[in-house]
């Protein structure tokens, strides 16, 4: 494996289109997929529950008559939570109550300010009513995304939280409906794929149509979700996972190894990059990656996506490892440096920035607090972590006195004019005394 993972250097005269090449990521779309989720779509915006109970029987194997059926009520909930160990169960307390703690921090107040004539002006923040929340069902659960998608909602205060998860075979995943039990979800479909995505962006017999859809899933879900938006609100279309180290040499190769196969191990197109200014440490990553990688469970995995999208790079100092990193803008960055505080603010665009030796990315996939459903694909050039006002929207309040009406109405009643909408221009000098 070891002669086959880049080592590149930022001297090397073709360095960029090389590096370049290796972000590129087409998450492009597959023919057969996209002609399935069509049809799925349609079926359920058709014939609605009847839909939805076919498609679950036959990709999850179930058989299941009716829709009361695929509804889990609240003491399942609790009863998932009842059955797990005591740590278990602290664990997963204790990652909810620090995500709820930081996600507070995030709340919009509404504001409006009063101008001299009387008129007022303002923003009124009010939560969604009803979102939809994807999860992913059967062995690959994630009991950290029922967390990380429903308490920020919460926070914000929708009315109602609809999970939708997957039981391939019937099965159950105890610490996601745990999960749902902790973070007060509302109601729990055991029904996935490209038809609960359809069931949720518009409404079937039994489920209720919601105003977002948020959460992870598949090749099928990520196309359903693309499809509806519009109809529905969605959070994002996620990529596979990344990960960027910037290293000065100060750390641990064994740290910096175990964390670039922490994104590995997602899948095989997950991304794991080093940016290292010491040559003689990159020698000691790699070393570690030999040594580490035949004592995971996932080595096949990880093996794959280092050779295929990882990087050990050679800097020539910290502000060129930082002016790659904003090129890059990775979902998680960790600033691996000693006295890394200073080296902050020269980041711009990157999900989560993580400060210094112990912070770990993956302290951030479960339990520190901010969220973990991060920009991928160098779209935190300009998009943001997941957060509480992914679920507030924002009215303008307008409210115009007599006074203000003399002031704006001629000057507004000018620029209609000017762009040849007359009934725009009429309307605003009615008001003109």
């Amino acid at each position: 494996m070891s002669e086959q993972i880049r080592r590149l250097d930022s001297r090397d005269g073709d360095f960029y289109p090389t590096l370049d090449a290796l972000l590129a990521f087409e998450s492009g779309t597959d023919e057969k997929i996209e002609n399935a989720v069509t049809d799925i779509l349609k079926a359920v915006r058709t014939t609605g529950d009847v839909a939805v109970i076919e498609y679950t029987n036959r990709f999850d194997r179930l058989e299941a008559r009716q829709m009361a059926e695929l509804e889990l009520p609240r003491t399942v909930l609790e009863e998932a939570l009842a059955s797990l160990s005591d740590a278990q169960r602290a664990a997963l307390q204790i990652a909810a109550d620090r995500v709820e703690a930081y996600h507070r921090r995030q709340v919009a107040e509404s504001w409006e300010y009063t101008e001299a004539d009387g008129t007022r002006l303002g923003q009124i923040v009010t939560p969604l009513d009803r979102v939809g929340l994807y999860v992913p069902g059967g062995r690959a659960a994630y009991p950290s995304s029922v967390l990380m998608n429903a308490i920020p909602a919460k926070v914000a205060g929708v009315k109602e939280l609809i999970m939708v998860v997957p039981t391939p075979g019937g099965e159950r995943n105890k610490l996601v409906l745990a999960a749902a039990a902790i973070t007060g979800v509302d109601r729990v479909f055991t029904i996935g794929g490209a038809q609960a995505v359809a069931a949720l962006a518009y409404g079937t017999q039994t489920v209720p149509q919601v105003d977002k859809i948020v959460g992870p899933g598949n090749a099928y879900v990520a196309s359903a979700k693309r499809r509806v938006f519009g109809t529905v609100g969605i959070d994002m279309v996620a990529g596979p996972s990344e990960v960027l180290v910037i290293s000065d040499g100060s750390g641990d190769p064994d740290w910096v190894a175990m964390d670039l196969f922490a994104q590995a191990e997602h899948d095989e197109l997950a991304q794991s990059i080093l940016l290292c200014t010491d040559a003689e440490f990159i020698d000691r990553v790699y070393a570690s990656i030999e040594n580490l990688l035949p004592t995971m469970p996932r080595q096949e995995t990880i093996d794959a996506s280092l050779r295929n999208r990882g990087a050990l790079i050679k800097v020539a100092d910290l502000d060129e490892a930082c002016t790659i990193a904003n090129r890059i803008a990775p979902e998680h960055l960790e600033l691996s440096l000693e006295g890394a505080e200073q080296w902050v603010s020269k980041i711009r665009h990157a999900g989560a920035i993580f400060v210094g030796h112990w912070s770990v990315e993956a302290l951030g996939d479960y339990c520190a607090g901010p969220n973990h459903v991060l920009p991928t694909m160098r779209s935190a050039r300009f998009s943001s972590p997941l957060g509480v006002y992914d679920f507030q929207k924002r009215s303008s309040l307008i409210h115009v006195s007599e006074a203000g009406a003399q002031t704006l109405g001629p000057v507004a009643a000018l620029l209609a004019e000017g762009e040849g909408l007359q009934a725009h221009a009429r309307s605003a000098a009615y008001r003109v005394k």
